[in-house]
């Protein structure tokens, strides 16, 4: 009788950037277990990040029915559980399936504390790091090959941009928070003083703000916002020379990449574990000392204080400079 396939489900829902920063877990999981049936449970929403990652043998998705899910992935009789989430979802899916289970730590505490009385107790460990951890009981190690983003299929430039705009940066816009994204006027004051053809990336609901950009700051200037699907702006970005960006999730694509990036922080901090990782050229732009940062480890669509300094006192002239070099 042959041995046992050992057989592992990794569970993240959401979001974009949380996935692709789990990729290195799925990859070393996959290279250092010998004969591992990987297996990944995400919502619907977020199938492009992962549906083309070679390493996963099958994807499950959370839909409308925890039940039903817990139902479908009973039959699979898994041997363990990696947990990159860690909310009452998946305590109630670890408890049903009643398998081993190893769980990432969110270090909400020090979150806690550092969100509400800026004492910072998180230790100086990307996140990347903290889910790897989750795998060590496994003899896993981290590969320091970074991070994985596989495309669903092959995409022509030319096709997705004109003949002026095939040399570009990215200029990633969007984000989930307002309180994550730079202002449109400093956007255009931006996209103004940039040598070169700038590619906007976002999606439909930033297509507004990118049109006002583009109308005010010039020719040079590429609306991509709502344009592209997600594969296809994650194309883009592994063509772009360089990418600026807000704490969001093509940052982390562009880390994926290994791409030059100006990185753009406003409510959000880097200490919270989630910036740019493993790239060989990564510039941080930030208010230091401000001290109402961080007001919170997500965002608001407003800013609590009203003066939004984090973003307003951004100085671009460091973005500039990173892109003109």
């Amino acid at each position: 009788m042959k041995d046992k396939k050992l057989k592992i489900l990794i569970i993240r829902f959401s979001s974009i950037g949380d996935i692709v920063l789990t990729s290195p877990v799925v990859r070393c999981l996959k290279e250092q277990l010998a004969g591992l049936e990987l297996h990944y449970l995400t919502k619907k929403s977020y199938e492009t990040v992962l549906a083309g990652n070679p390493h996963l043998d099958k994807i499950h998705y959370l839909e409308n029915s925890l039940s039903d899910c817990i139902s479908e992935l009973k039959n699979e009789h898994f041997d363990y559980i990696i947990d990159l989430h860690h909310n009452l979802r998946t305590l109630w899916i670890k408890t049903k399936l009643g398998v081993s289970s190893s769980s990432f730590d969110k270090l909400n505490r020090q979150k806690w504390l550092l969100v509400n009385f800026k004492m910072n107790a998180l230790p100086p460990v990307h996140i990347v790091d903290r889910y790897l951890q989750t795998v060590e009981f496994l003899g896993v190690k981290n590969d320091s090959k970074g991070l994985d983003y596989f495309f669903l299929k092959n995409y022509d430039l030319n096709e997705l941009l004109p003949a002026s705009h095939q040399k570009f940066i990215a200029i990633v816009i969007g984000a989930q928070h307002a309180t994550k994204r730079l202002p449109v006027e400093k956007l255009i004051e931006l996209c103004s003083k940039i040598k070169g053809p700038l590619v906007l990336l976002g999606g439909p609901e930033d297509k507004d703000r990118a049109e006002e950009i583009t109308h005010a700051a010039g020719l040079l200037v590429f609306n991509g916002c709502g344009r592209f699907k997600l594969d296809e702006s994650a194309f883009l970005i592994s063509h772009a020379e360089k990418v600026i960006s807000h704490d969001t999730g093509l940052m982390h694509i562009a880390a994926a990449f290994n791409k030059p990036i100006v990185s753009v922080w406003g409510n959000t901090v880097p200490e919270f574990g989630m910036y740019p990782y493993k790239t060989d050229h990564s510039c941080i732009i930030q208010v230091d000392n401000l001290s109402c940062r961080p007001c919170s480890k997500i965002g608001f669509n407003t800013c609590p204080k009203v003066h939004f300094n984090c973003m307003n006192l951004i100085d671009l002239n460091q973005i500039i400079k990173e892109c003109n070099a």
